[in-house]
């Protein structure tokens, strides 16, 4: 799978390789322009399992969907999941993917107890926290530069049923959300708030959602998450976002909700609404859409960031969630203390002018940008953001290189 236009004349060597999985970051780490993407539909088999332990080994192009559906109906779901089931555990490690429980759970990577790493010399190294230590560090949060992960040992954690005590607070401003987090990441596993950034005098205000898994042994149903339901079927000309209908939908979204006590919900509702609709992102016409999500450990900063946002027009869809403070386990894991904020927005020149004053604003405070859902900071940005980078170099393998790495790097 060739990651350009162009193709590759017969005889002639790429300059390098990169693992791709499914293609679901939003950004260039898994796109390797002018090369070849070393695509692992083909790894998609269950090596081992035990559903006494929920201990799973698994190559690494196996999706979470696949797994999700082999391990909800046993009694085990993913200790760590972001908000799409359809990524593929080689993804999920080496972009080191957060959910909804990093307060409590940390990053995927913590969760694995070993891996299986191929390198373009023809050797193969298991890694894990005991065996070739520094290797498994670097290739979590790594890029998939380290070589290709061939499979994936994950620890899973145990559920009765596949519900979700649930829980959604409206909430009228960013002071709000803060008091109702400090209020919640003590007792419930899973927080996170939709915000409203198009709302006039209301802007800001959001929805708190917290929720932890049922534990009434009465519900036996374990039913895995499924879907789409729906699709958007065509590309339509122009975007169908705009200040308008944004403003129209994420005022409906808003007053449709109220401060409930807790009630049962899917799993596929809970973590996954996005996936409840197949190929959402053509809603954003030709031009497509970028994401922007930043970490930040000053909550001035957060209001910073919410104010530039309101001035680029507000965003399509706005996420925020305030992060553990565990240690890292992958060299360039996005993780650490602080709120992140994962704004979308319809792609255009302004957007594009506006960005840099965002991530400039994560720089003053010492945060950093997540590389799985950027296509556009700057290589001083990011070598700010991750002045480890470096640390980073002798594990990569000679042959392998993205096009975000090419352009982090470039002129370092």
């Amino acid at each position: 799978m060739v990651s350009s236009t162009q193709e590759i004349p017969f005889g002639v060597m790429p300059e390098s390789f990169l693992p791709h999985g499914m293609g679901r970051s939003m950004g260039d780490c898994c796109l390797n322009d002018g090369n070849v993407l070393l695509t692992t539909a083909g790894l998609n088999r269950f090596l081992a399992w035990d559903p006494g332990s929920g201990l799973l080994r698994a190559e690494s192009g196996v999706s979470l969907d696949a797994l999700l559906n082999l391990t909800v109906p046993a009694g085990w779901f993913a200790p760590v999941t972001p908000g799409t089931r359809f990524v593929s555990l080689g993804g999920c490690v080496a972009n080191d993917v957060h959910g909804k429980n990093h307060h409590c759970a940390g990053t995927f990577g913590k969760h694995v107890t070993r891996l299986q790493l191929r390198r373009s010399d023809g050797s193969r190294l298991v890694c894990s926290r005991e065996e070739n230590p520094a290797w498994f560090q670097a290739t979590i949060g790594g890029l998939g530069l380290t070589g290709l992960i061939e499979w994936v040992e994950l620890q899973l954690r145990p559920i009765i049923n596949s519900w979700i005590d649930s829980e959604i607070i409206r909430y009228g401003g960013v002071d709000e959300f803060f008091a109702l987090n400090d209020e919640s990441v003590a007792s419930y596993e899973y927080v996170v708030a939709w915000l409203d950034t198009v709302a006039g005098r209301g802007r800001n205000r959001g929805l708190f959602i917290r929720g932890n898994h049922n534990q009434d042994s009465a519900r036996s149903t374990r039913l895995a998450p499924s879907g789409p339901s729906v699709s958007v079927p065509i590309m339509p000309p122009i975007s169908l976002l705009n200040h308008w209908t944004m403003r129209g939908f994420n005022s409906l979204y808003y007053w449709a909700h109220f401060r409930e006590k807790a009630f049962p919900a899917s799993m596929g509702t809970f973590f996954y609404p996005l996936d409840v609709v197949g190929a959402w992102h053509r809603v954003y016409g030709p031009s497509g859409l970028l994401q922007w999500q930043g970490l930040v450990p000053d909550r001035d900063a957060v209001r910073e960031i919410l104010r530039l946002a309101d001035k680029m027009g507000g965003s399509s869809l706005a996420v925020m969630k305030v992060m553990g403070d565990g240690p890292a386990p992958g060299l360039l894991s996005f993780s650490g203390r602080g709120t992140t904020i994962a704004l979308d927005f319809p792609r255009s020149p302004r957007v594009l002018r506006m960005l840099p004053q965002l991530d400039q604003v994560v720089a003053e405070v010492g945060g950093r940008l997540y590389p799985a859902k950027d296509a556009r900071m700057s290589g001083q940005h990011y070598r700010q953001y991750y002045p480890q980078w470096t640390e980073l170099l002798p594990f990569i393998d000679p042959k392998f290189s993205s096009s975000f790495w090419r352009r982090v790097t470039a002129g370092a």
